[in-house]
């Protein structure tokens, strides 16, 4: 009888003898530095590209189709006041999107000269200073903490992005949670046009919804969400007394009892330097979270730490 082949048999085999080589290369290592190894497989991320899921790996494509359709440093000539406002920071700072560029991304650019860690303090010497680095986005682990660590189930729940600019946290919630309808607002129609061709490429036309508008016209949204999310949303792109009306608006509308609000900064940080008439005592309650979930080295905790989370009184 003619034999026939079988991709589970072949599958299963090529994994037995996988699992006995890695036995096997654990029984040659020497007894004392055995802990050692063992502790270092369970938290090194050297193999995360051998066990990227499929969500990872979609996030990984729309980043790469959005970095073809954008400048390097991810801001369009549009953004006027954001423009000018990190040219006013008081150290050299550059917009470096942390969905369109990770850490490794950034090394290979710094290596091919198309951007630099650093800036000259006296032009023509050796005296160099860390530039500062700001990001409008969140990268795929600020992403996967939120949905995986930050918000609880989110089956049946509406989550609204304010100001979604290239729209990650909607492709997050789409792929990382059950959320049954995400919704964008953005002020910045070119910003919206990316996330459309995003939404209908990858078909999440189902779950999604972008709206081009100023958030300050959408109080019945904001009223039904059972989730808001704001990452550096008004500091960089209104002026004062724009950011006082944006956030009087939120306050006043942004009501439902246990509904969740998710900041980058702190709210207190996003007011501090405001003329409102805000109450933040009487308004939210603040959710403390485990920002020891990554127990890897090279997380950026200090950017997980800029997350924060509020439960609505």
């Amino acid at each position: 009888m003619r034999p026939f082949f079988r991709a589970d048999v072949c599958c299963k085999m090529e994994f037995c003898s996988g699992r006995r080589a890695v036995l096997q290369l654990l029984r040659a290592v020497a007894p004392a530095d055995r802990p050692a190894l063992l502790q270092w497989m369970r938290t090194t991320r050297d193999f995360d590209e051998f066990i990227q899921d499929n969500n990872d790996v979609t996030l990984k494509s729309i980043a790469e189709d959005l970095r073809n359709c954008l400048p390097l440093e991810a801001m369009l000539s549009s953004e006027h006041l954001a423009l000018q406002k990190i040219q006013q920071q008081p150290e050299p700072t550059v917009h470096v999107d942390a969905f369109l560029y990770d850490e490794d991304f950034i090394d290979s650019l710094c290596e091919e000269g198309r951007m630099s860690r650093n800036y000259c303090m006296v032009c023509g010497s050796h005296q160099t200073a860390p530039l500062g680095f700001i990001s409008h986005s969140f990268s795929l682990t600020e992403l996967k903490f939120i949905y995986h660590h930050v918000l609880p189930d989110l089956s049946g729940k509406v989550l609204v992005d304010i100001g979604s600019r290239l729209g990650t946290v909607l492709y997050g919630g789409y792929l990382y949670s059950s959320a049954l309808q995400l919704y964008g607002v953005e002020m910045n129609e070119d910003f919206c046009q990316l996330q459309e061709m995003v939404i209908k490429k990858y078909q999440f036309t189902d779950r999604i919804k972008v709206l081009h508008a100023d958030i300050c016209t959408q109080g019945s949204l904001l009223q039904n969400a059972d989730v808001v999310i704001m990452n550096n949303v008004f500091e960089y792109f209104l002026n004062e007394a724009e950011q006082t009306r944006a956030w009087e608006y939120i306050n006043h509308n942004v009501r439902k009892q246990g509904s969740l609000l998710v900041t980058v900064p702190s709210l207190e940080e996003s007011l501090s330097g405001l003329q409102s008439n805000i109450q933040l005592s009487l308004w939210v309650e603040e959710v403390p979270l485990n920002y020891d979930v990554y127990p890897e080295k090279d997380i950026d905790r200090e950017a997980l730490e800029q997350i924060h989370l509020y439960k609505i009184l």
